[in-house]
């Protein structure tokens, strides 16, 4: 017995300290910055981070640098996954979470080909299964992983005034999840309520559905009308990339994201 208990005691104290190792790792990573190559490659493959007050630059540089310890890249179909690509889709997820204390604590794998894939999945109703396959350019499971088309992560981060970024859409259902639900309700910032969370995106929802139903034109990307948790996603692409155009139809979602992040894209120059 007393042999066992030692074994546990020494099991657990490597347990214990590969995890205070991991920590220590991470938070220095975050107060790290990026090399002159790096930080060009960054600034090239995704222009909105040159819009970035100076102390979310530094903050960002951080982040990407624990994320990149944190998370292995896989390309797939033959995909040789680059430093170009590693860098523009860890900047992208890295922006959402550049001012505030969320961390992607469950991914470790992105999966990247090279377009367009295809995607199965299955539905039932009672006892009936369903399964159907789908070309996506994107896509986030619970507790990891994201899988990315590489083609259009570098498109929407070198197009930044059309309002549509796979990574931001992607990585908000990550941020999301982390609740333990994908239903467009995250954890929320001390600074806000899940009353009011709810009674703002669920009118907004409503609103955004009945505008898409009936053919309107919105800055909200008629993809929203899919379900909370998409509204929230497109809502998230939108509030980095065009953000006065969301303010201006959706004060109040804007607001709410803007709380959530500790950011206001609105004022970046």
């Amino acid at each position: 017995m007393a042999y066992f208990l030692i074994f546990i005691l020494v099991v657990a104290g490597a347990f214990g300290y590969r995890y205070w190792t991991k920590r220590k790792t991470h938070e220095s990573l975050l107060t790290s910055t990026l090399s002159d190559h790096q930080r060009e490659l960054v600034a090239n493959q995704v222009p909105l981070t040159r819009r970035l007050p100076s102390e979310l630059s530094c903050k960002l540089e951080g982040k990407i640098q624990a994320f990149l310890n944190q998370v292995e890249f896989t390309g797939c179909n033959g995909l040789e996954v680059t430093e170009e690509m590693r860098f523009s889709i860890a900047a992208q997820a890295c922006l959402l979470i550049v001012n505030s204390d969320t961390w992607y604590d469950h991914l470790h794998t992105i999966l990247v080909y090279p377009g367009a894939f295809k995607s199965r999945h299955a539905s039932r109703s009672g006892y009936v299964v369903t399964e159907r396959e789908t070309v996506r350019t994107g896509e986030s499971w619970s507790r990891g992983p994201v899988i990315l088309s590489w083609a259009h992560a570098q498109q929407g981060a070198l197009n930044t005034k059309d309002g549509h970024n796979v990574v931001f859409h992607e990585f908000a259902h990550q941020i999301d999840d982390l609740s333990g639900y994908t239903d467009g309700v995250p954890n929320l910032a001390e600074s806000q309520s899940f009353a009011k969370w709810e009674h703002v995106f669920v009118h907004a929802h409503k609103r955004h559905l009945q505008h898409v139903q009936a053919g309107r034109k919105t800055a909200i990307d008629a993809y929203g009308a899919e379900g909370h948790e998409e509204y929230f996603a497109v809502t998230v692409e939108l509030f980095f990339e065009r953000p006065t155009a969301l303010k201006r139809e959706e004060p109040a979602v804007y607001e709410q994201l803007a709380k959530l992040f500790r950011l206001d894209p609105s004022t970046w120059s």
